[in-house]
């Protein structure tokens, strides 16, 4: 074979080579990503509130509920990397208790509602709640725990009559928040073990108010409430106090808390 004939075939050999390397070493074409799953669907990781049993000083905290009424937990998500097209998807398990998930399809920035109902049945015990988010194959799980304590919804009546005042107050000095006199509430108790301070959780379609009371003489007779944006917010964005319920004085703006209450 000739010194030509054997340099031409080399020649053609090294091309080949060198032409599939640089296909190899291309990105994927737009649209396509490289992590296996369609759509740019990537990593991600759940939070939830509140963390329940809480590390404080060194022993675990139990948040409480009771029978019937309704443990809320507030879930996120955190996208690891590109924003996913796809939305998390999130499911929850807790023997002993109803679940029911509200807004259960979210992307970053949004806020799923996990409601955890106990049953008569586990009363003395702790409701172990799995929270899990799933999109395409990448998953997430949380795990908590709270206490069911023994009692009754003996509050109800009283948060409705002080939902009343900040309502119709409401309606009309902060007609921005779309409250009115026809808002539909629907109202759980929360804290039960809370003596001095009483709380009950107001729904609306939109808000989650949240009502405290002290249980005091005048003029330390307060009564206060915090709205939180249902779905989009993790946190209170107003709050309102009536100093002394018997002087029977409108609300006035406070401090917003930094978080939801339960």
């Amino acid at each position: 074979m000739s010194n030509k004939r054997l340099a031409g075939i080399l020649g053609g050999c090294i091309a080949v080579i060198v032409a599939i390397v640089v296909i190899a070493s291309l990105p994927p074409a737009s649209g396509e990503p490289d992590d296996g799953e369609p759509n740019g669907n990537g990593a991600f990781h759940i939070d939830v509130i509140p963390e329940t049993p809480e590390l404080i000083n060194g022993e675990y905290n139990f948040k409480y509920s009771i029978a019937g009424q309704c443990f809320v937990f507030l879930v996120t998500i955190t996208d690891e990397g590109e924003e996913s097209e796809l939305p998390v998807h999130i499911s929850a398990t807790a023997p002993g208790a109803e679940v029911v998930i509200h807004y259960y399809d979210i992307f970053e920035g949004e806020v799923a509602e996990v409601v955890v109902i106990p049953a008569q049945a586990s009363i003395g015990k702790r409701i172990k709640v799995t929270v899990t988010g799933t999109r395409g194959t990448a998953t997430d799980e949380k795990v908590f725990s709270f206490e069911v304590a023994e009692g009754e919804d003996d509050r109800q009546e009283y948060a409705e009559e002080l939902l009343d005042k900040f309502v119709s107050w409401l309606a009309t000095n902060h007609t921005e928040l779309g409250i009115t006199e026809n808002t539909a509430w629907n109202g759980t108790m929360v804290s039960p073990v809370w003596l001095v301070v009483s709380h009950y959780l107001f729904f609306s379609e939109e808000w989650e108010l949240h009502i405290g009371w002290h249980i005091m003489v005048p003029p330390y007779d307060w009564a206060r409430i915090d709205l939180r944006h249902r779905f989009d917010e993790l946190a209170p964005s107003y709050a309102f106090e009536i100093s002394s319920l018997d002087a029977n004085g409108d609300p006035v703006a406070m401090e917003v808390p930094e978080t939801v209450w339960r």
